[in-house]
């Protein structure tokens, strides 16, 4: 029985030999096969880095206001008679908008016309009376007084008759008609907006590091939604005196020239504030920065010899940069990269450094300054 049991364990011994043995084997041979294994190369595009000339300018937002801008209103109560005015007309200084009913105040007008006339009358005749020393000069004086009484009443009526003639205070363009004949105005009821919108203020905010480098009539240059296709110049007018203490910026006013009248009062724009001296720097591609916390970076393409070939292999190189402002699809650089090395211009998150690429430019993104997508 111990024989038998010895014979097992031996038989055992050998197959678990044998087992190890050939698993060397097949772990050897692998080795030696992946020894002279080489990666396919990775296929990217690349761009090549650019020296150009940038306008230096200042972004921000901001909201167009009328030069002028008022909602026309009534400033006595009173009865709509007539209306003269069309919704979105243009009128000027003085046209006629709204009638209110005036009957009682023009017969008041005239009883006081009455009134201011024989005052005047009995003025001029104690005026002569005094003069021959027939009457005394209090009574000249209560004549005069009664006089000017009566004409200060006619006035009062005058008065009360404008302000129910109700007339465009400044020239320009009215908004939606507000009011309906035989309408009761009541004072402050408003009546129709009236917009002078040529020229148009554009009024936005820059931080107050900035105050620097602005001066009224530095040119703006505005673009809105509203018209993608179109650049609108102009220039600053007015720069606020204070710096609003919670955000630390400054409100900055420029006028901006609208005789189509195309812009309005509340549309949102977008300001470039467009500095003095052009600047030289290297662009590349946005798409080419790798963004991290450590710091960005980029992959420049480098040719390698391999010893005892002739054939060029692209090796990728990860470069740190620091980057400067940015213009549609591209960036400067202002370290870590120099004129005319090419950097890797997209599918830059795959790659590592010391990486075989291939470069097929074929479907290489097109970079540009002021890009205009197609379904924007």
């Amino acid at each position: 029985m111990l024989k038998k049991t010895l014979l097992t364990a031996a038989g055992l011994v050998i197959l678990l030999g044998a087992l190890a043995g050939i698993k060397a084997l097949q772990i050897t041979t692998l080795i030696a096969q992946n020894s002279h294994y080489a990666p396919v190369p990775e296929p990217v595009t690349t761009a090549s880095v650019s020296n150009e000339s940038w306008e230096p300018v200042l972004d921000s937002v901001g909201s167009l206001t009328a030069v002028q801008g008022v909602t026309v209103t009534a400033q006595l109560d009173g009865n709509v008679t007539r209306i003269s005015f069309e919704p979105g007309s243009s009128v000027r200084a003085g046209d006629l908008l709204v009638q209110q009913d005036v009957s009682t105040e023009e017969a008041q007008l005239r009883s006081a016309e009455a009134a201011a006339e024989l005052a005047r009358i009995n003025l001029e005749r104690t005026r002569e009376l005094l003069a021959k020393a027939t009457v005394s000069q209090s009574q000249f004086d209560q004549d005069s007084a009664a006089h000017k009484q009566a004409l200060a009443q006619a006035d009062t009526i005058r008065a009360a008759i404008a302000k129910k003639t109700i007339r465009a205070p400044f020239s320009g363009r009215l908004g939606i008609r507000l009011v309906n004949l035989g309408q009761t105005l009541r004072a402050g009821d408003p009546i129709v907006s009236l917009q002078a919108l040529d020229p148009i203020y554009a009024d936005f905010y820059l931080p107050q590091q900035d105050l620097r480098m602005i001066a009224p009539g530095r040119t703006v240059r505005l673009t809105s939604d509203a018209f993608p296709d179109r650049v609108v110049t102009g220039r600053i007018t007015a720069i606020s005196p204070d710096v609003d203490s919670a955000t630390r910026n400054v409100r900055v006013e420029a006028t901006v020239a609208n005789s189509d009248e195309a812009l309005h009062p509340g549309m949102f724009v977008r300001v470039e504030v467009i500095l003095p001296e052009a600047k030289k720097v290297l662009v590349i591609p946005a798409t080419s920065i790798l963004y991290a916390p450590y710091g960005d970076s980029v992959f420049v393409v480098t040719e390698h010899k391999a010893a005892g070939s002739d054939k060029a292999q692209h090796l990728l190189e990860q470069r740190f940069v620091q980057l400067g402002m940015s213009r549609g699809d591209l960036v400067a650089v202002t370290s870590g990269l120099k004129a005319g090395e090419v950097v890797v211009s997209s599918g830059a998150f795959k790659l590592r450094k010391g990486m075989a690429v291939t470069v097929d430019n074929a479907l290489a993104p097109d970079a540009q300054v002021a890009p205009k997508p197609s379904d924007s």
